[in-house]
């Protein structure tokens, strides 16, 4: 198969799942069907995804978590929460949901598809909008996400990339992938967040910068509330080349969260889309094989207007700032643009605040990350008790992920199944389903 440009992650259950989120409740079908809209399904491969196995999910998540997680059969109003649900952060921010199971594993496949797109090679930029989900750790749910799908992506990404760097631009700081890679070298995490007492998670200081064998590893940027296009453009411009150059990750890891949106409920920055495509683009500059990734985003037409905005970018088509009429254009009301209009509230992050902040980080990359160029790539993944080495020409090894990607045929039995998708309310939104590609064993 051919080299393609980007792929772009999409499933019809998948979708379906993640419109059953409780805390973005309808979001991703209105995600979708923009981006069929703008007819940007033309300039990209659409890849369908697959559901994460139960031994997927344990190279992550523990065996108790996944457990409980499948006695979820159906929830209803008379569901009465156990101590159990409580000790796996089932609850308040992460309630329970039927087939709780079966959502986790098609988050987690999203994302770990597009993963599987960089790994064999065939495009260099893989798009997974229903993923993202940084908080989740290791043995619970956490700060509405239920599945760290994004540690199971870079998982599969170390299976032959030898180092990867993760940025995270959510106004919330990605805790639990930087749970997950605190004591490793080989995965490199940045995040760019809101950091002030009392707001969630809470974790991300300046001066958390890794432990033992990982310590320098992690790079945190605490910003205050409101901050702009401006601010997140002058620290990431600081910051991410020289990460980059210190690093020099194979491949890049981005959770694109669009709560630090002007005007998101649960933000309070006051970001547009600019600042966002400009940390974007300065990554895809480095032709690295790069995975996006969604995240947080509550007000969803403003998310829906961030991510196709990306989605454009990456793509290399410039948008119409007039929305196109489709089924959720209402939504997008009042005057039905693509651009995202900024606050007037002040931001309050001082340039003599940032420039320090850029100065530490900067002295500690050449503190602990001077000698990483010269170190030999070691090329290994951990599943169970099990490692299994890859080679340094990417040979895939791991039976789990041999895999080839196939053209569908147009005359394809599922056509009339998956296009539904693509044809709400009898709107003429079909694709090409040469264009539609399938793992396959």
């Amino acid at each position: 198969m051919s080299f393609i440009k980007c792929c772009y992650i999409w499933n019809e259950v998948l979708i379906e799942q993640c419109d059953q989120l409780p805390a973005v409740y309808g979001r991703a079908s209105l995600i979708h069907d923009l981006l069929v809209a703008y007819n940007l399904h033309k300039n990209i491969k659409i890849v369908k995804s697959s559901p994460a196995t139960y031994d997927d999910l344990r190279k992550f998540h523990s065996e108790l978590y996944l457990d409980h997680l499948k006695s979820f059969s159906v929830v209803d109003d008379d569901y009465i929460s156990t101590p159990q649900d409580e000790e796996y952060g089932i609850g308040y921010d992460c309630p329970p949901v039927s087939n709780m199971f079966d959502l986790v594993s098609n988050l987690a496949g999203g994302s770990i598809t597009a993963a599987k797109c960089l790994l064999l090679g065939i495009t260099n930029v893989a798009i997974n909008w229903c993923g993202g989900w940084h908080h989740a750790q290791r043995f619970g749910a956490e700060g509405f996400c239920y599945v760290n799908d994004i540690v199971l992506a870079i998982e599969t990404l170390k299976l032959k990339f030898s180092k990867i760097l993760y940025i995270d631009l959510d106004i919330h700081h990605g805790n639990g992938v930087q749970d997950a890679y605190n004591l490793s070298k080989s995965v490199f995490t940045l995040s760019f967040h809101k950091y002030e007492p009392g707001f969630y998670p809470g974790t991300g200081s300046l001066e958390d910068i890794g432990t033992l064998a990982g310590k320098g590893y992690t790079c945190n940027f605490p910003l205050h509330a409101c901050y702009s296009d401006d601010t997140l453009e002058y620290v990431f411009q600081a910051v991410f080349p020289a990460v980059y150059s210190q690093f020099a990750p194979d491949s890049i890891v981005i959770q694109c969260g669009a709560d630090a949106l002007a005007r998101d409920p649960n933000g309070g920055a006051a970001l547009t889309a600019r600042a966002y495509c400009t940390c974007v683009k300065m990554v895809l500059d480095k032709r690295k094989p790069t995975l996006l990734l969604g995240g947080g985003g509550y007000n969803h037409a403003n998310t829906a207007r961030l991510w196709s905005s990306i989605t454009a970018l990456v793509a290399g088509v410039e948008l119409d700032d007039n929305i196109p009429e489709h089924n959720n254009w209402i939504k997008y009301g009042p005057d039905y643009m693509l651009h995202i209009e900024p606050t007037l509230a002040r931001d309050l992050n001082q340039v003599t605040y940032l420039d320090a902040c850029i100065d530490t980080i900067k002295d500690n990359l050449k503190k602990y990350l001077e000698n990483n160029r010269t170190e030999k790539p070691r090329l290994e993944t951990k599943t169970g008790n099990n490692h299994t080495d890859v080679s340094m020409h990417g040979k895939l090894q791991d039976a789990n992920i041999k895999h080839r990607i196939i053209s569908k045929s147009a005359s394809s039995n599922s056509n009339d199944t998956e296009s539904k998708m693509f044809n709400k309310g009898n709107e003429v939104k079909r694709l090409n389903y040469n264009d539609v590609y399938d793992f396959v064993e």
